[in-house]
């Protein structure tokens, strides 16, 4: 059997994040992971999609030049775009596997589980089952997709979201089960490559959970690629057709039902924890009902040498989560003193055009016991956005009303995903309207809609009317 201090099992964002400091403090690390360093959000997940909406953006782009006064035709060899795909990710996760390599990190390939409290197995996929001991453990296993019972991934025509970035060629057709970030992202991918794309949601409106000014313009954008929305319906049944095709039955809350036939069927209903495989009762951990291990704000689950970090540990699900949380427990597991208390985590869906949070909507300030001012700033009035023709959408800002400390901000519109970076530091420092609105901004650009939006709130904007 060998040893190690600390062993981290995933090789995700979280995990080799957490796997890297760990080295960079001296201790030996040994890092388990059986689907390729880099997780799921490299190799088949954040990046491959946003290679892919980076492409389909700009085939959108190119056919709506002709304002401009510029006429193109765009044809998307879709295997080439593929390839390109592929080679994006090869880089990045080549980059992890150095950067492991450079920092000591122990890398082996396979499914740990624990066996006892400082013991694990690693079985590889070729190979003996190795034994480890390990003083601290950093569980970050991640999430799959979730299935909808009767609708397996193994079955031909249906696809969950790391088999869709997969295809080597767009379907002609293609039915979405889940207006989620997931559904969304990949239904505007596949109508700007030319499929024709049928979008089946629960909900009564795009990316639930968000507020619906904010859902407006994605649904719209969507909507004039040619994505057909049915909502407030619930997927029942499938079958195959004798082409191979795929028939979709869904149910209505009101008695009402649909029926639409595509070549493919993309389930993107959510995620959940992987949690299942780590044979926790060796070492004393239970997850909760939903298959999360719950933490503290040290990223301690009930055993104080073992930690939980990303998806396994809960929402948010987001990879800049896993890598804050994969910080702390490193450091944690060290003995030393680190904690991700009341953090401005920033939320980001990257469709078109991208929304962006962080901090507390309007609704949620007053919730709270908060006496909320707002302001806002649309794209149409920013110069910049003109002159990109991207002028849909928004900044939205919620501060104190005494002192003006900002407490959120909301954003749909263009560069969003980068507009709310600022905007988190604010709210993560107790920034204020003043201290931001008082910044100088470079001109022309979007991040004048940050300043603008502050400069509203206090009712002072120069370039849109006050509240």
């Amino acid at each position: 059997m060998v040893a190690t201090d600390v062993l981290v099992i995933g090789g995700g964002p979280g995990g080799y994040t957490a796997a890297i400091r760990a080295a960079q403090r001296g201790h030996d690390v040994t890092l388990v992971d059986r689907d390729g360093v880099g997780g799921t959000c490299l190799n088949h997940g954040c990046i491959p999609s946003k290679a892919l909406l980076t492409a389909s953006n700009l085939v959108t782009d190119l056919e709506s030049a002709s304002q401009m006064g510029i006429y193109a035709e765009p044809f998307v060899d879709v295997g080439e775009l593929i390839d390109w795909k592929d080679d994006v990710v090869d880089r990045l996760t080549g980059g992890v596997e150095n950067l492991c390599e450079a920092n000591g990190v122990t890398v082996r390939e396979g499914t740990a589980r624990f066996t006892a409290d400082h013991t694990v197995e690693i079985d590889p996929r070729d190979g003996a089952t190795v034994g480890l001991e390990f003083e601290n453990a950093i569980v970050a296993t991640g999430s799959r997709p979730m299935e909808i019972p009767g609708f397996p991934f193994n079955a031909t025509p249906i696809l969950n979201s790391r088999q869709a970035l997969a295809l080597e060629t767009a379907p002609s057709s293609l039915v979405v089960v889940g207006a989620g970030y997931i559904g969304m992202e990949l239904s505007t991918v596949f109508a700007a490559l030319g499929t024709d794309v049928t979008v089946i949601e629960m909900e009564y409106d795009v990316l639930p959970g968000y507020e619906a000014d904010l859902t407006q313009p994605v649904r719209e954008r969507a909507e004039s690629l040619g994505v057909d929305f049915r909502f407030g319906q619930v997927a029942s049944e499938w079958s195959r057709t004798d082409d191979g095709s795929v028939t979709l039955h869904t149910d209505g809350a009101s008695g009402s039902s649909f029926e639409t036939t595509a070549d493919k069927l993309l389930v993107a209903i959510g995620r959940e924890p992987v949690s299942d495989t780590l044979a926790l009762e060796a070492v004393g951990v239970e997850p909760n009902d939903g298959g999360f291990l719950e933490t503290d704000d040290r990223m301690r689950t009930t055993r104080d040498h073992v930690f939980a970090v990303g998806d396994v540990a809960g929402e948010p699900m987001l990879a800049h989560t896993a890598i804050a949380e994969g910080l702390v427990a490193a450091e944690v597991a060290l003995g030393g003193d680190a904690a991700l208390r009341d953090a401005a985590i920033p939320t980001a869906v990257f469709v078109d055009p991208e929304i962006a949070t962080v901090g507390l909507t309007e609704s949620e300030a007053s919730d709270a016991g908060h006496s909320p001012v707002v302001g806002e700033f649309s794209f149409d009035a920013s110069g910049r956005a003109l002159t990109l023709t991207e002028t849909d959408g928004f900044v939205r800002v919620v501060a104190e009303e005494d002192g003006g400390r900002l407490l959120g901000a909301q954003i749909v519109g263009p560069e969003a995903s980068e507009l709310i970076g600022e905007l988190g530091l604010a709210v993560e420092t107790g920034l204020s309207l003043e201290d931001v609105a008082g910044t100088v901004h470079m001109h022309p650009t979007l991040s004048e809609a940050v300043m603008e939006a502050c400069e509203n709130a206090l009712g002072q904007a120069i370039h849109t009317l006050n509240r």
